[in-house]
């Protein structure tokens, strides 16, 4: 029984540039007749030996040849193909190839796929016998096989340039008894103990809800009531709390921002949709409410644009906004064990935010002058103070990255000191 068997198998099957290129074609389909799926990866010279269309038509699947494609390595393509395969095989494996294999060079997408790649390899070589013969060849043969590179062929025969000797590339049949033997052992290389592991963060196993940015509260189809946020300390308390092992839920109003890598986000724009997306979020063990949400909203909203009038400017009746931070800090059931607000202020900076922090009912407070002097509101900067009951800590003015990870190792600190 194999490890895997060939039915049910999957090749990425590297051409090298030669006359034996067109062998690959019958090699495509014998596999296919056995069930095998195969990708190909073709060099520029063997584009130069059989067309890119060939081994599409018989492989099913876009030949890949350009390390620069814009939509393949997007997607880090060569990442991926080297990755989904059960066994990459180079045939023909070209002098060339073989040595560029040999020194670990990744100056195209096959050499650049076989460096990524985290399975076996099987070559085929097919290249003149004085090539085949020559001490360098030889060399790099040797340091292949050392390295774990399988080998089938090269045959002995009559050559494309007139000699007789080895260096023919194997039959494609024998190739895929090759391919079959193989895969009776496994074929995935394992890395080293230890490498590769994400490794734990402070926050490992942590949900973590942030709110960010502003809130718009319409006022008819085209304005609106917002704020100046730009949602950059938001966003990178998320980041950083994603980047520290928690599982991240972003709830983000509207901003100009790119969404953080790693985390989930919610996309709202008015307080009330704020305020149900982070009710929806929870349970979460921390609860981290950045946003700078609109306290009021119009209470009848235009359905048609307000027009200048003989009537003078509109009266506009505002309500207010549901209280996202105090409604979570003071949940019977389900409050998160940690609930930090911001206080974004304008005068009174610390005594202000010490009583938001009373009339709330949240754990810390993160206070910091918005006023318009400071340039907090879309600046990269920041100067917090960290409000608790037990009193207040000024931080040093640094980046909205910096705050962010400060503020992260903090919750890591509090969250291990209530276990």
């Amino acid at each position: 029984m194999t490890a895997r068997p060939l039915s049910n198998a999957r090749i990425l099957l590297i051409v090298g540039g030669g006359v034996a290129a067109y062998k690959s074609l019958e090699l495509i389909r014998r596999l296919r007749e056995r069930g095998v799926v195969t990708r190909v990866v073709m060099t520029e010279a063997a584009k130069r030996f059989v067309a890119p269309l060939s081994f599409a038509a018989l492989s099913g699947h876009a030949v890949r040849f350009d390390p620069f494609s814009l939509i393949d390595e997007a997607e880090m393509g060569h990442i991926e193909l080297s990755r989904e395969a059960d066994l990459v095989v180079v045939a023909p494996a070209t002098a060339d190839l073989l040595a560029r294999m040999a020194q670990g060079l990744a100056n195209d997408l096959a050499s650049t796929t076989l460096l990524a790649t985290d399975k076996r390899v099987l070559a085929a070589p097919a290249m003149n016998l004085r090539m085949w013969l020559h001490p360098a060849t030889r060399r790099n043969v040797a340091a292949l096989r050392a390295d774990g590179v399988a080998f089938v062929g090269p045959d002995e025969g009559e050559m494309a340039c007139g000699e007789f000797g080895p260096g023919r590339m194997a039959e494609p049949l024998a190739i895929v008894a090759a391919i079959e033997r193989a895969l009776e052992a496994p074929t995935a290389i394992p890395l080293p103990p230890g490498v590769g592991a994400r490794p734990e963060g402070a926050l490992a196993g942590l949900r973590v809800v942030v709110t960010s940015g502003p809130t718009y509260e319409p006022i008819d189809p085209v304005r609106f009531l917002g704020n100046r946020s730009s949602g950059l300390q938001g966003h990178a308390i998320a980041e950083a709390a994603g980047a520290a092992g928690a599982r991240a839920t972003l709830i983000s109003g509207p901003v100009g921002l790119a969404d953080p890598a790693g985390v989930d986000v919610v996309h709202v724009e008015t307080a009330r949709q704020m305020h149900a997306a982070a009710l929806a979020a929870l349970p979460a063990d921390v609860f981290i409410a950045a946003a700078a949400v609109g306290d009021w909203r119009v209470e009848a909203v235009g359905a048609q644009k307000l027009k200048k009038g003989t009537a003078g400017a509109p009266v506009l009746s505002l309500v207010e906004n549901p209280d996202i931070l105090a409604d979570v800090a003071t949940r019977r059931t389900g409050r998160p064990a940690l609930v930090i607000g911001f206080a974004a202020e304008t005068e009174r900076v610390v005594e202000n935010a010490r009583d938001k922090l009373k009339r709330k009912g949240c754990d810390l407070i993160v206070a910091n002058s918005v006023a318009e002097s400071e340039g907090t509101f879309g600046g990269l900067d920041n100067q917090v103070t960290i409000v608790s009951a037990a009193g207040a800590e000024p931080w040093p003015r640094m980046s909205k990255q910096e705050v962010a990870r400060g503020l992260i190792e903090l919750i890591a600190r509090t969250m291990k000191g209530q276990k």
